[in-house]
């Protein structure tokens, strides 16, 4: 009976463990259209006034591999990690510790809200400096 109710603690205590970490092994929700290269194209930005897109030249780079890594020339410090995408958040976890803990939740993620079209997604950052007009950033597939 003792190593009965010893296991079932420990399983009750397992559980509680796993469910507390954001699950990184299904980055994908089951959809591959993610996987490949992206490219910076356009920001959607303000001045105090009505927003409005402009063209990115040289933008940064993700590319998302199928088993939920990602590599990226975003920071000069950090290139890769780990990412989620489950409705319409993407969450990206570097494998480094040097990037700027304002740009994270507190789970340590970078988040975005995404919107996906054929050929191109729209980025909106939903933790760290947020922008105060608003900002949203066009990734399009090479």
């Amino acid at each position: 009976m003792r190593l009965y109710f010893r296991l079932v603690i420990l399983v009750v205590l397992l559980s509680f463990t796993i469910a507390c970490d954001k699950n990184l092994g299904t980055p994908l929700e089951g959809n591959s259209r993610w996987i490949g290269k992206w490219k910076l194209t356009e920001a959607y930005i303000s001045a105090g006034g009505p927003q409005y897109w402009v063209d990115v030249e040289n933008g940064e780079e993700f590319e998302f591999f199928e088993d939920g890594t990602f590599s990226s020339d975003r920071f000069d410090t950090c290139s890769e990690g780990r990412f989620i995408i489950q409705s319409n958040e993407l969450s990206l976890k570097y494998d480094c510790d040097e990037i700027d803990r304002k740009f994270k939740n507190a789970d340590g993620f970078i988040t975005y809200t995404i919107e996906f079209e054929n050929d191109y997604f729209i980025l909106t950052p939903s933790s760290g400096p947020i922008c105060i007009e608003g900002c949203s950033y066009k990734y399009k597939k090479l």
